[in-house]
This record gives C-alpha cells, sequence and structure tokens, in this order.
C-alpha cells in the first residue's frame, strides 16, 4: 500500500497576467502488486506473489465440468507436480486439456484461486518437484518458456493441492452455446447454495464496495485531514475540497 500527499500547481490568466496558485490535497492510493485483492489477471511470466488471490483457467471434459460444479474439484493421484489441481493462468494451455480429447468434448473454466505459498519448480527433477506440499507450500508454479522437458509447449501451468483453495467463476469457453448455457445455469445454482440464496448486498461493506468475510463489519475511522467516514480497507481516497 502507498500513500500519496500531493499539493499541485494550476496556472490561471487574469488580464493578460499569468497567476500560479496551489490547490493541496491530500489522500492516499493503493498499488496492487496482485497480493491484495481477488481476482488480479497477471501475464503468465509474473510470479504470483504469496497470499494473492488469482484468475487462472483449468480444462476439462462435459462430463467432468458437470462433477465439478456439482460436487467441487477432486485432487489428481498424480501428474508433472505430483497431487494436486492443474491450471494455468494462460487460457490458451488450459485449452490442450483433457489431452488427447476431441475438441467438441473441452470446457474452459475460469477460476478464482488463492495460492498461499508458492514454490516455483522451473527445472526437470527439480529437488521439490514432488513433494513441495510437505514443505509448507500451497503452490507449484511452472513458468513460461523455462526449458522443462516435461511441458513442452512452454505454457505457464500451477498445481494447487487443496481444491478447497480454487473455486469456478465462470464458463471461459463450452462446445456449444447450448452446453455453456447449461453448465452456467448450474454454477448458478451451485454458487446460491454456497451463500444460502441469499444475495451479497449484506455481505458488501458499503464504503469501500468490497465483500466482507462472512458478513463481519469492516472497520471504519474518519479520515485525519477531511474528516470523511473511510473503511480502512478502502483502496483510493482524496479528500474532498472545502470552498
Amino acid at each position: 500500500m502507498r500513500k500519496q500527499h500531493c499539493t499541485q500547481a494550476q496556472g490561471l490568466f487574469t488580464a493578460g497576467k499569468q497567476v500560479t496558485m496551489s490547490i493541496q490535497f491530500s489522500g492516499w492510493e493503493v498499488v496492487d502488486d496482485g497480493a491484495c485483492f481477488p481476482g488480479v489477471m497477471l501475464a503468465p511470466a509474473q510470479k504470483p506473489q504469496n497470499k494473492g488471490v488469482y484468475t487462472m483457467f483449468h480444462g476439462t471434459s462435459v462430463s467432468s465440468a458437470r462433477a465439478i460444479l456439482s460436487g467441487g474439484f477432486k485432487q489428481s493421484s498424480a501428474g508433472m507436480l505430483g497431487k494436486g489441481v492443474y491450471m494455468s493462468r494462460d487460457v490458451k494451455k488450459a485449452a490442450h486439456y483433457p489431452l488427447g480429447s476431441n475438441p467438441s468434448d473441452r470446457v474452459i473454466f475460469e477460476l478464482r484461486v488463492r495460492v498461499g505459498r508458492v514454490k516455483r519448480i522451473d527445472q526437470d527433477n527439480h529437488p521439490m518437484q514432488f513433494t513441495w506440499s510437505t514443505q509448507g507450500y500451497n503452490t507449484a508454479w511452472v513458468p513460461p518458456n523455462c526449458g522443462m522437458k516435461s511441458v513442452p509447449s512452454g505454457l505457464e501451468e500451477d498445481c494447487v493441492f487443496d481444491p478447497k483453495r480454487v473455486k469456478v467463476v465462470g464458463i471461459a469457453k463450452a462446445p456449444n452455446p447450448a452446453i455453456k448455457k447449461e453448465l452456467q445455469q448450474l454454477l448458478a445454482k451451485e454458487s446460491k447454495k454456497d451463500t444460502g440464496g441469499a444475495g451479497d448486498c449484506k455481505d458488501v461493506c458499503q464504503l469501500c464496495k468490497r465483500k466482507t468475510q462472512k458478513g463481519a463489519p469492516h472497520i471504519k475511522q474518519q479520515c485525519w485531514k477531511c474528516g470523511q467516514d473511510i473503511c480502512i480497507l478502502t483502496s483510493k481516497h482524496f479528500c474532498q475540497s472545502k470552498p
């Protein structure tokens, strides 16, 4: 987070003469490093920040898509990075899955992923390629074009050990409009169950407009400069000028 206090000069013309006056204002603007706000879309080569929440993609079959939406993700029993749920920030990577399947049987989910502690795996036979989850890491990250023979495409890949860290938030691609509509309806139905049939309005802070955790109210206080009520999680605030 970065706070900014600024003074800005403005030029005015009066009777053919330029008069310079100062306009002062106070406030701050949060600079997002990818670890603060949910759904950050990083380029595949950018390292995910620990504890960040990111947009990723997962490719699967139509039947598996229905099962995932109904019962959630399950750990794969094995893979290049061991047990976990595999995904990528690169939608082109997700579009290849399931490998060897007919493109008419492929669905791409848009995900929100809480990555937790991230371990970079960037070489074949990495000493922690299969054991990262036992060493206190929640996600393994294979950066693009790192030269691993097991990733001939060179596209970015991630493996999240705990399926509860992964949430489907959209259908990025489906074989046809009918299947996409069906999956969207199933997603909406399951999302409604998660919220107990209630809307999100009561779980949104009225000052910062961000969701609260389980409805717990955010801490509010007055700005030291202008006295305006603000939420401590407000990402941007500029004091209102007084006449």
